[in-house]
């Protein structure tokens, strides 16, 4: 028997969705001849959902990331990048 606990995280989980959800919005962004990067930090800055298209159901992924988290882990990701 292991005496060990192992620690559960859902942290890393709710990274992975948002990691995902993002990758989808800014394939379908891509595919639609749009500037991801623009049209992303765009809804980041005013919520306004109609710079996500609907195309692969980008913009009903979008509306499922709480942009404070998102804002969050691009920080974090940005600074253990330097």
């Amino acid at each position: 028997m292991n005496d060990h606990t192992i620690a559960f995280s859902l942290a890393s989980e709710k990274e992975d969705e948002i990691k995902r959800s993002l990758k989808v919005v800014y394939d379908a962004l891509k595919e639609k001849g749009y500037n991801p990067i623009n049209q992303i930090v765009g809804y980041i800055l005013s919520e306004d959902p109609t710079y996500i298209t609907t195309y692969n159901n980008a913009r009903s992924y979008i509306k499922k990331i709480d942009r404070d988290e998102l804002l969050q882990m691009m920080v974090q990701n940005y600074m253990r990048q330097l």
